[in-house]
């Protein structure tokens, strides 16, 4: 009987902190995964910049050639109203 609830006891403590190691490291999961998350949303936020950044850049290289050459477009009929 005295070795039986000294088991349970030990059980006990054991479940405990298994519980502890469980919910710390669930928590510790979620926190990593929180910071992937927010490390990749980062650089695509920032690849998005730099690609409509080369697009801005290369239009405007286009332009000032077509400036620079006298080559005129034809317009847009939908924006011009008379």
């Amino acid at each position: 009987m005295f070795f039986k609830r000294a088991s349970n006891e030990v059980e006990h403590q054991r479940n405990e902190r298994l519980l502890d190691a469980v919910y710390s490291t669930k928590a510790s999961w979620d926190h990593a995964r929180e910071t992937e998350r927010a490390v990749y949303e980062a650089n695509v936020n920032s690849e998005l910049h730099y690609r409509s950044r080369i697009q801005e850049q290369k239009f405007l290289y286009l332009y000032k050639l077509a400036r620079k050459f006298k080559v005129h477009g034809t317009l847009n009929q939908g924006v011009i109203d008379r």
